[in-house]
Parts: structure tokens; C-alpha cells; sequence
């Protein structure tokens, strides 16, 4: 495939996962804001990118836990920048339903991915940044579904613990990911990929259905939980 192809297939998988998850929401969200949460996950791949050429030698070790550091830092750094740029959007009037939380957190990670995606093509051709698009779109957004959680289930009980918590999951996965992704993996490792996104999956189900089933009790949009003072 072209090169101009493999870039505009980059921007349609994420622009169609993008209105995936966002056509979900109950209570559309402003585009303004959207757009703005979009463009900061951007600008965070940026900020990742800086951070992991810092990492120097580890990045060409070939020891195997060299490359288990390299996994588990390449998702703090990766996850935690995607967080940020999904709690910008936390603070504004129009973020006033748990469901918000994954709204944004799945909307930052695409925009993190979109220029991740442009770079593979760029830097390594097409072919592999067609497969990257493919697999790494969804994996960025589903990575960002235990950030969307906390960041929602924070909204209804005021707990700050709930950040630690949701981010740790999603650094997690993303670790355990990482580490599957070998320049050639075996079989088993293949077969424990595909159980780690259906993982990621069956746990982004079932965030989305318990904000839904909250909000069918309630019967009405809920009342935000103003944080706690800090002491």
C-alpha cells in the first residue's frame, strides 16, 4: 500500500473508533471539548516519546529483563501522559456523568495513538504501520478503559484512591502487552495476546454497562461529588 494510503488509513481506523465510543454516550459531549481532549492525547504521545528516547541502551538490550524494564516503563510513561491529558477535561461544567470519564479517557488514548499510528508508517513503511493501526488503535483505547473508570467512579464517591487504582490497571495491561509483543512471538505468546485484549475488552463491557445500569436507578443525571479539601 501506498504511503499516502497507509497515512489515511491511520486516521480512518481511529476516527472510526473514535465515533465508536463516543456515539455510546448517552449525553453527547460537547465537540469542543472532544476535540480539545483529542488534541492534548496528541500532544502527549509527544511528551512519551521524549521521555523513552531518554531511556538510551535499554532500548536496544537484548537481555530479557532489560526488555521487561523497557515493557513495564515504555506503559508507565505511555499511560501515565494519556491519564493527564484525560483529567483536563475533568474539571469543565460539561463532565457531569461517570460515563464522561470514559468518554474522555478512550478519546485522549486515540489521539495518543493517532500520532503513534503516523510515525510506525513514516518511520517503518507501510506494511508495518497498516498492522499497527490495526491493532495498536483499539489496544490504546482499551488500555485507557480502567483510567475512564476511575476517573468516573471518582466522580460519584469523591475518592481520590480511585486514580491510583484505575491508572495501576491500565499500566498493567498495557505491561503485560508489551511483553507479548517479541520480535517473533511464539505461538502461546500469540494465544495469551488474544486472552489479554479479550481481557481488556470484557473489562470495558462491563465498566460501560454498570455506568448504564447506574444510571437507569438513578432515573435522573447525577450530582457531581466536589473533591475533598486537601489537609
Amino acid at each position: 500500500m501506498a504511503l499516502p494510503l497507509s497515512l489515511l488509513l491511520a486516521g480512518v481506523v481511529t476516527g472510526w473508533w473514535l465515533w465508536f465510543f463516543v456515539r455510546r454516550d448517552r449525553h453527547p459531549e460537547p465537540a469542543w471539548l472532544l476535540a480539545r481532549t483529542f488534541a492534548w492525547g496528541m500532544f502527549a504521545w509527544l511528551v512519551a516519546a521524549a521521555f523513552e528516547a531518554s531511556l538510551g541502551r535499554l532500548l536496544n538490550s537484548d537481555l530479557p529483563l532489560a526488555l521487561l524494564l523497557v515493557a513495564l516503563l515504555t506503559a508507565t510513561i505511555e499511560e501515565v501522559s494519556k491519564f493527564v491529558a484525560a483529567s483536563t477535561a475533568t474539571t469543565e461544567p460539561s463532565f457531569d456523568e461517570p460515563m464522561d470519564g470514559l468518554v474522555y479517557a478512550v478519546t485522549a488514548a486515540l489521539g495518543f495513538a493517532l500520532v503513534e499510528n503516523l510515525t510506525y508508517v513514516l518511520g517503518f513503511g507501510s506494511h508495518a504501520g497498516n498492522w499497527h493501526a490495526l491493532v495498536a488503535t483499539l489496544a490504546h483505547a482499551l488500555f485507557s478503559a480502567p483510567q475512564g473508570y476511575a476517573l468516573g467512579g471518582k466522580f460519584w464517591t469523591g475518592e481520590r484512591g480511585w486514580r491510583v487504582r484505575g491508572l495501576t490497571m491500565s499500566v498493567l495491561l498495557h505491561f503485560v502487552f508489551n511483553s507479548l509483543l517479541t520480535s517473533h512471538p511464539s505461538l502461546w505468546q500469540l494465544a495469551a495476546l488474544a486472552l489479554v485484549v479479550l481481557l481488556m475488552m470484557l473489562l470495558a463491557g462491563r465498566f460501560y454497562l454498570q455506568f448504564e445500569e447506574t444510571a437507569r436507578q438513578l432515573g435522573t443525571r447525577p450530582q457531581r461529588v466536589p473533591d475533598s479539601p486537601r489537609r
